[in-house]
């Protein structure tokens, strides 16, 4: 006699009950839905002038999320940057939070920005929202910022012409290169940003006005780059009576908007001023939260933040556009061994420095040509204009190094022949890179310089190459 396994019977749950346990299964999915008007909250429990405390969100809170407050005054917007087993910090994006002790907060998740082509001629704030009175903006899609594989990455190579003249022969720049313009306030740093956003090699210019003073936004929009340029421009602007969060997000909205830009294949010019600016939003909100300053009052966290941003810039993948940086470092007290500049220094892949001595003498842009230096060079220069800056820097630093000694009186003329060449020649150079954003754009600085210097030269005084 057989006897037969028992065959597993399934059981199945009874009509009404089944149907109860999809409706539960329905609703947990609308609330782990991240476009549910539901969401899990928490509520504050502390408020200091610049942070408040929220229990309740330390379980599904991420660094860097961004929270919505309510109170009696409206919606208001914030984001964590510090989490604990019962509470997270929260910095508001506003200067007055404009909170209350049980006020609900509820988390809206990473920030994010989704530019379009159509954002080209628009003025945004650090949140990508419009300030200006155009339109509503067309939302595009919102991908992950990154920086791109170092491997992946196209190779530097292509020169490009800036239009001003004291760039195009000492420090030539190529389409995807990270320059800084380093200068103390009032120097020109603003203006010579102006006439490189300006440069008609670029189809898009992306410009970031962090911690500018609000009545200097309109002069260098209109003025300065005009309506014929902005037509290609956008600018993001957070001034310096806004909060630390806001002068903190204006640099990664603007990034982000030139790799939208740039993973489009256009050759996009990314004008920051300043990256100092950030830097000391950065420490204000990492002081805020309670990290210890390390180097001159900047938490270590701030040195850490500034490759992350300006790394993103540069060549894009392959087969994309590029990103040109001109980032400005504003010295404090004129000291170019401060934290920020120093750091800067060595992540940029050249640097233009602003001289106020040369300032004050009227000459502008105030570029010093024996400081300033461009990494990528060598890739612009033809082998005759090499030899050529080479004998030029040659000559100037003769001029510099011995005015005092001209001053005096002790300088003999026929005794040193360079000296007599460098006396002849160096006020004629310095004329010919004399310009302001009236004279416009030098199509040919080399050109120009030559040009120049035989209307004015002397005789026996032609530089040789």
């Amino acid at each position: 006699m057989t006897t037969q396994s028992p065959v597993p019977v399934r059981q199945t749950a009874p009509a009404g009950q089944g149907e109860a346990l999809l409706a539960l299964e329905r609703i947990w999915q609308a609330f782990s839905d991240g476009r549910t008007l539901v969401r899990a909250g928490g509520r504050i429990t502390e408020i200091s002038a610049t942070h408040y405390r929220v229990r309740g969100l330390s379980q599904s809170a991420r660094l860097g999320d961004v929270v919505e407050h309510r109170s009696q005054g409206g919606s208001r917007a914030g984001e964590i940057v510090q989490i604990s087993a019962d509470l997270v910090l929260v910095a508001p994006f506003e200067h007055s939070a404009d909170a209350g002790v049980g006020d609900p907060v509820f988390n809206r998740g990473p920030f994010s920005v989704a530019p379009d082509v159509s954002w080209r001629g628009r003025v945004l704030n650090a949140l990508g929202r419009p300030i200006d009175s155009g339109p509503t903006l067309m939302r595009g899609e919102s991908l992950p910022a990154g920086t791109p594989a170092a491997l992946n990455r196209e190779r530097v190579g292509m020169a490009l012409k800036t239009g001003v003249r004291v760039i195009d022969i000492f420090t030539p720049l190529c389409f995807g290169q990270r320059i800084g313009v380093f200068a103390g306030s009032g120097v020109g740093k603003s203006t010579l940003l102006a006439m490189l956003a300006s440069a008609d090699a670029f189809d898009t210019v992306v410009v970031a006005l962090v911690g500018e003073r609000g009545r200097e936004v309109r002069e260098f929009l209109e003025d300065t780059i005009g309506h014929k340029n902005m037509a290609k421009t956008v600018a993001v602007v957070a001034t310096s009576d806004e909060s630390a969060m806001m002068r903190k997000h204006a640099p990664g909205t603007a990034m982000r908007i030139a790799e939208h830009f740039r993973d489009r294949g256009d050759r996009v010019l990314l004008v920051l001023d300043s990256i100092t600016r950030f830097a000391h939003a950065l420490r204000e909100v990492a002081t805020g939260s309670g990290e210890h300053p390390v180097a001159r009052g900047y938490p270590a966290s701030v040195f850490t933040d500034l490759p992350k941003l300006l790394e993103r810039a540069g060549p894009g993948a392959i087969g994309t556009g590029s990103i040109t940086a001109v980032i400005s470092v504003l010295v404090d007290g004129d000291d170019h061994n401060d934290p920020v500049a120093d750091s800067v220094r060595g992540i940029l892949d050249g640097h233009v420095v602003l001289d106020r001595s040369i300032a004050e003498q009227g000459r502008y842009p105030p570029v010093n040509p024996l400081s300033s230096i461009s990494r990528l060079a060598p890739k612009a220069w033809s082998d005759d204009e090499r030899v050529l800056v080479t004998r030029l820097r040659a000559m100037i630093a003769r001029f510099e190094d011995t005015r005092d000694i001209r001053l005096l009186g002790a300088y003999q003329p026929g005794v040193d022949p360079e000296l007599d060449m460098a006396v002849r020649q160096v006020p004629l150079i310095y004329e010919a890179l004399s310009q302001s954003p009236r004279d416009g754009a030098s199509r040919d600085a080399f050109g120009d310089l030559a040009r120049h210097l035989k209307n004015k030269e002397r005789p026996n005084a032609v530089v040789q190459a």
